[in-house]
């Protein structure tokens, strides 16, 4: 029996993946049997941790620096994934990384807000625009968005607006790409307690509110976010495209009664 779930024999990169979500998905994905190039901009060491949990678990993995939001991102990131694949295709793309929210309206200034669309919006657009040679059909693109697409919150009005222009780009890209079997889709998590921001959740009775607020009743894990976009990139997500799928454990639904 063919194993839809498995991704043994292909390769994927992910953005942003020296850390939090963006490790988690990447060491699920070679645990599934992919190949996976550890995308980082900063952060060496915790790219470098994130392969060697790769490597520990026995798995493939390579390490790629590109500062993402600058001139020459795109080629800085290509040179080095295209040195890594060494000929082979590039079977799943995973547009993870992303920066913070700059603030509420009255205090972001236009260089936070041009930041924040170069690295969340330009950058993962013209990733797959360099990538779409090296995917083969069937393929596999899923984006990391964020529930701010569908809550009202003043503190991240910019950062909500760039992953309302990737949820944009997923749709239309799924129905462009469809015809070559390969399938777009996006993945919003909700409040996600991760390494680098636990101390966020720390403040008294924070924690305890979100969790109050969510449908399952906790914070979300970054592994919660890796098993779906894993499944997204597996056979068995084959005729799934074009969506957003919330990976927030149902924040804000609605009161409870």
């Amino acid at each position: 029996m063919r194993d839809v779930n498995g991704l043994t024999g292909r390769t994927a990169l992910v953005t942003g993946a020296s850390r939090g979500i963006g490790r988690a998905i990447a060491c699920r994905l070679a645990v599934k049997g992919a190949a996976v190039i550890v995308h980082f901009g900063t952060d060496e060491d915790g790219a470098a941790a994130t392969a060697e949990e790769i490597e520990r678990a026995g798995g493939t993995a390579f390490t790629v620096r590109a500062e993402l939001g600058v001139e020459d991102d795109v080629d800085t990131l290509f040179a080095g994934v295209e040195a890594a694949l060494a000929g082979r295709s590039l079977d799943i793309l995973v547009n993870n990384a992303a920066t913070a929210p700059a603030g509420p309206i009255g205090t972001t200034t236009r260089e936070e807000f041009d930041r924040l669309f170069a690295v969340n919006v330009r950058a993962p657009y013209f990733i797959v625009q360099r990538a779409l040679s090296l995917l083969p059909d069937d393929g596999r693109i899923i984006a990391v968005s964020s529930v701010a697409t569908r809550m009202a919150n003043p503190s991240q009005t910019s950062f909500a607006m760039t992953k309302g222009a990737i949820e944009t780009m997923t749709m239309t890209l799924a129905n462009e790409l469809g015809l070559r079997g390969i399938t777009v889709n996006a993945v919003a998590p909700g409040a996600t307690r991760t390494a680098t921001n636990g101390a966020s959740f720390e403040a008294p009775g924070l924690a305890e509110l979100i969790a109050g607020t969510t449908a399952l009743g906790r914070l979300g894990t970054p592994d919660d976010v890796a098993d779906v976009v894993a499944f997204l990139a597996s056979d068995a997500a084959r005729w799934i495209t074009g969506q957003v799928i919330d990976a927030s454990g149902g924040l804000f639904l609605g009161p409870r009664v």
